[in-house]
């Protein structure tokens, strides 16, 4: 280990040896201005808080910034030297803020959307188009599945929003509800529910084998739930629309 090393090792942390943007920005305004007062007024603090800055940022230094009178503030000719390197700092600060709202910007302009396939199907083209009216810088990709797969692509970061319909929300993902649907029994005219007349009962439809979605859909969800898990699936697609076209084609009730 070399001298210079030892030295820099016994200083500790950059943070503890250089005084922070706020106490540099403050030290740069006391420049522009000629007054601390006035330094302290535009940065929105008391001119006492900005003298017990200037005072902690000089016994941090080691050396003597400001010189105070009645007339003003001016720099001593150490706070001078300073107040050139805090430009630099100050400056570089600026570029930094700029390049980190840049990529705030880029990641905003991007949103990657994951949704169930009823809700791909049959709400989220509506939203996209008032999403494009209100924002229409945001590119939207749209990642489409069961529930289950929304879940594991927001929980492997694949996703940054996800639309789904169900009962539960995995562990590790925030929810908030927008809306709610009610599921219907619907058949083919020719199916004898059709012209039935008086209501269906839970443990007929468990009995029954029915057009339903695969699992891990939120509807499929639903039903099972509501029926305490007996639902018996006499074919299982993967979309709303192909349980309906099942349905309208005879092949039984969904």
């Amino acid at each position: 280990m070399t001298q210079a090393s030892e030295g820099q090792f016994r200083a500790g942390p950059l943070a503890h040896r250089v005084p922070d943007l706020g106490a540099l920005e403050l030290l740069l305004a006391v420049a522009r201005l000629g007054s601390l007062g006035g330094a302290a007024r535009e940065l929105g603090i008391t001119q006492p808080a900005a003298s017990s800055r200037i005072r902690s940022m000089e016994r941090q230094l080691g050396v003597a910034l400001v010189d105070r009178s009645p007339r003003g503030s001016r720099l001593t000719d150490a706070g001078a030297l300073v107040t050139d390197w805090a430009r630099r700092i100050v400056e570089a600060a600026e570029a930094f803020d700029v390049g980190a709202q840049a990529l705030r910007d880029r990641r905003d302009s991007r949103l990657r959307v994951a949704a169930s396939m009823t809700i791909a199907e049959y709400l989220l083209p509506g939203w996209l188009l008032a999403l494009r009216a209100q924002r229409p810088d945001t590119a939207v990709s749209l990642l489409a599945g069961n529930s289950a797969a929304v879940a594991e692509r927001l929980l492997a970061d694949e996703a940054d929003l996800g639309f789904v319909e169900g009962l539960t929300v995995p562990t590790g993902l925030d929810s908030v509800v927008i809306a709610h649907d009610n599921l219907i029994v619907v058949t083919a005219p020719g199916h004898a529910w059709a012209r039935r007349r008086r209501s269906l009962e839970a443990s007929e439809l468990a009995t029954t084998p029915l057009i339903l979605r695969e699992k891990g859909s939120g509807t499929r969800q639903v039903l099972d739930a509501a029926l305490g898990g007996l639902a018996r699936p006499l074919i299982e697609l993967s979309s709303t629309t192909a349980v309906k076209a099942a349905a309208v084609s005879g092949a039984g009730p969904a």
